[in-house]
């Protein structure tokens, strides 16, 4: 056997391999423990719980909800990761806030590259249908990111404040993938694949993508990024000329996110709370936020994370267990 014939089977086999190790970490890795244990330790219901950061009239109470990491429903936390964002939660958290009569208004405080359109979208419904049910005031507060969809949920608020050193705007879509068809060729590997249809493969990695399929892609994008717009149009009360000035997919810090209308005012999120309160007439209120519980999850992922060290591979590991694999559209700024 030649030895390009040897290169090309031992690069197969590795593959395989590689892909079977992957799957198995995966499945261990996010497997719902919580589940697993149910029956023994009788735990259900929310994941969190509210602490109080400023006792005041439990009649007159101010939420402050914490947007912190990429926004990606990944289901159930495994509990080997440390604790991160939980779109379940967070959407709990708001409906418990549309139902609850003693709240009487929201710090939301972001500190985010953005995420999913779903996940966004389903955010900003969120805040949307307190502010129409429940007529209570919004306030941002953006920490050192609240870029892409983390601008995006931020924009229905009455008002957005910033830091001077806060990377926020990005406002657009985007949606790649891979393509390592030529290395693959190289080294001898065949893909086998069998569909019903020329597009059913859209975005493989095995092939070239088509111009066909690349106009239907940007036309998807381009319904998306329009959305994003009236989104942030309405939010801001500007026209949509104006948005889409600052639309182009740029990042800005706080002074241009300021002078652009993207944002109100400077300050932190202990100065949003005051503003919050002095301008809306609270006399004393209780400022609380949600935190997690201590379920057997956030016990054992803080326990366990807390023994490795992050460094490149750990890191490249949790990219590869927690990623999805199928191409999707996201409002997302950074590193994907």
């Amino acid at each position: 056997m030649s030895t390009k014939r040897w290169i090309a089977l031992i690069s197969a086999a590795a593959l395989v391999v590689v892909s079977i190790g992957v799957n198995s970490l995966s499945y261990i890795f996010t497997r719902d423990f919580n589940a697993l244990f149910e029956d023994s330790f009788a735990m259900g219901g929310p994941t969190y719980e509210e602490t109080v950061l400023e006792q005041g009239d439990s009649n007159e109470r101010i939420a402050v909800l914490n947007v912190s990491g990429v926004i990606q429903d990944t289901g159930p936390a495994s509990p080997f990761a440390a604790p991160g964002y939980n779109h379940q939660n967070l959407l709990s958290q708001l409906a418990d806030i549309r139902e609850d009569q003693s709240v009487k208004g929201i710090v939301l405080h972001v500190d985010s590259p953005g995420g999913g359109v779903v996940e966004s979208s389903d955010i900003y419904d969120e805040l949307i249908s307190i502010q129409e049910n429940r007529d209570i005031p919004i306030y941002v507060s953006m920490g050192s990111m609240a870029a892409s969809g983390g601008y995006y949920i931020a924009a229905p608020a009455d008002k957005i404040f910033v830091h001077p050193e806060t990377i926020t705007g990005s406002i657009g879509v985007i949606m790649e993938s891979l393509n390592y068809a030529e290395l693959a060729d190289k080294v001898g590997i065949d893909f086998n694949t069998i569909k019903t249809g020329p597009y059913k493969d859209i975005m493989s990695p095995n092939r070239e993508m088509t111009q066909t399929e690349r106009d239907m892609l940007q036309e998807m994008i381009n319904d998306s990024y329009e959305r994003f717009v009236g989104i942030v149009a309405d939010g801001r009360g500007m026209s949509v000329a104006n948005v889409k000035k600052v639309a182009d997919g740029r990042i800005m810090n706080g002074r241009q996110a300021i002078e652009s209308g993207l944002a109100d005012d400077y300050g932190k999120l202990p100065d949003v709370i005051d503003a919050l309160i002095t301008e809306q007439g609270f006399k004393n209120p209780t400022v609380f936020e949600y935190s997690s519980s201590d379920s057997l999850s956030s016990i054992f992922g803080t326990s366990v994370s807390g023994l490795f060290k992050k460094n490149a591979e750990t890191e490249l590991i949790q990219k590869l267990l927690t990623d999805y694999q199928a191409p999707r559209m996201m409002y997302l700024y950074g590193e994907r």
